[in-house]
C-alpha cells in the first residue's frame, strides 16, 4: 500500500493561526519525532549519500548539464545584496532573481576573466545556477548555504580563516565588476533587482552512490531532482507508490492544511494510504496512520506551534 511523505518548510514560515479540526485532531494523535534542523539535515533523512560529505553543487550540476563526474564543483550563484545601517544583507539569490538567458549573456563574460586567472572555469548551464569548476586540490573554507544567509547580515556568513581570505577577495572583486556593469542599471530601471554579487556554496564532487526508500519523488527543486535521479528514482507520476512530495515552497497555512494535508488524511481514512509523514525543515516530524483514529484520549493540536 502506498505511503506519502511531505517535505515542508520550517513551521515558523507559516503565519500563526488555528488548524482545521480534522488536521488538528490527526496531528494531535500522530507519532511525533524531532530531528536536526536545516535543509541539508532534512534531505539526509530521505537520501542516503556516500560519501557522507556530499556536494550540492556536483549534484545539481549533474542534473543541469550531465557532466559533473570527475569534476570538483562550487556553486557561484547570482545574488542581490542590499546595504543597511549594519552592513549588507543578502536579499535574493538564484531562483528568486528570476534570471533569463539574456542576463547570463550580459553578465557572465564580464566575470569569467576574474576567475580564469586562478584556473577556475565559470559557466551557467541554466540562468539561475552558476558554477565554478575548480582544480581538485583547491583548498576551500566552509561556505554557508544561501537559505541560511538569506535576509541576514552578509558579513556574519562570509568564509573565515586563511582559505576564506581568497574567497572574500574574489567575492569583493565580483561585486565591483557587477556593480559597474550597465546591464544592472537596465534591470533596476525595469523594476528588477540588480545582480550585484555572487554566493559561493555547495563545494565538492559527485557522490559515489545515492539511495532512498522512496519509489517516487515530486519536486521542482534542482537538488532534490538531482538526488532522485542519482538514486534511480522516478520523478513525478501517479502517487500509487511510496512518494516523497516536496512542498517547501508553501507559506500559506490554509494551503498546507486544506490543500496538502486534508486530501491525504481522507485517503488514509479510505485505506488508500497506509501512512502519511510530515517532515518540517525545523526537524519536527509527524507520522500518521489509520490506527491512530482510536487514540481518543489525545488532545487535538490547535496550532503548528503546539509542543
Amino acid at each position: 500500500m502506498a505511503k506519502a511523505t511531505l517535505l515542508l518548510p520550517a513551521r515558523s514560515r507559516f503565519p500563526a493561526g488555528e488548524l482545521p479540526a480534522q488536521v488538528a485532531t490527526a496531528l494531535g494523535r500522530a507519532e511525533r519525532s524531532l530531528g536536526a534542523a536545516g535543509e541539508s539535515a532534512q534531505l539526509r533523512r530521505h537520501f542516503s549519500v556516500q560519501p557522507a560529505d556530499w556536494s550540492a553543487a556536483a549534484v545539481t550540476r549533474q542534473a543541469d548539464a550531465g557532466d559533473a563526474a570527475g569534476g570538483f564543483w562550487l556553486r557561484a550563484d547570482p545574488a542581490s545584496i542590499v546595504p543597511d545601517m549594519q552592513g549588507a544583507r543578502l536579499m535574493a539569490a538564484a531562483e528568486t532573481l528570476r534570471l533569463e538567458q539574456a542576463d547570463v549573456d550580459a553578465l557572465l563574460p564580464a566575470l569569467q576573466p576574474l576567475f580564469a586567472g586562478f584556473g577556475y572555469q565559470l559557466d551557467a548551464p541554466t540562468p539561475s545556477r552558476w558554477y565554478l569548476r575548480l582544480p581538485e586540490d583547491t583548498p576551500l573554507p566552509t561556505f554557508a548555504e544561501p537559505d541560511v544567509v538569506l535576509g541576514d547580515d552578509l558579513f556574519a556568513h562570509l568564509p573565515d580563516g586563511e582559505n576564506g581570505r581568497r574567497w572574500r577577495g574574489l567575492l569583493t572583486e565580483a561585486q565591483v565588476v557587477l556593480h559597474q556593469h550597465p546591464w544592472n542599471e537596465q534591470r533596476v530601471a525595469q523594476g528588477q533587482r540588480a545582480v550585484n554579487s555572487l554566493w559561493f556554496w555547495g563545494a565538492g564532487s559527485l557522490p559515489q552512490s545515492v539511495h532512498t526508500a522512496h519509489a517516487q519523488v515530486r519536486s521542482r527543486d534542482a537538488l532534490v531532482q538531482g538526488l532522485a535521479a542519482l538514486a534511480g528514482v522516478r520523478l513525478g507520476g501517479e502517487q500509487s507508490v511510496d512518494a516523497l512530495v516536496d512542498l517547501r515552497q508553501l507559506r500559506s497555512l490554509q494551503q498546507l492544511a486544506n490543500d496538502a494535508i486534508t486530501p491525504l488524511l481522507e485517503a488514509l481514512a479510505r485505506g488508500e494510504l497506509s501512512e502519511l509523514q510530515l517532515d518540517f525543515e525545523d526537524g519536527t516530524g509527524y507520522r500518521l496512520s489509520r490506527g491512530q483514529r482510536w487514540c481518543f484520549w489525545k488532545k487535538p493540536m490547535a496550532t503548528l506551534a503546539d509542543e
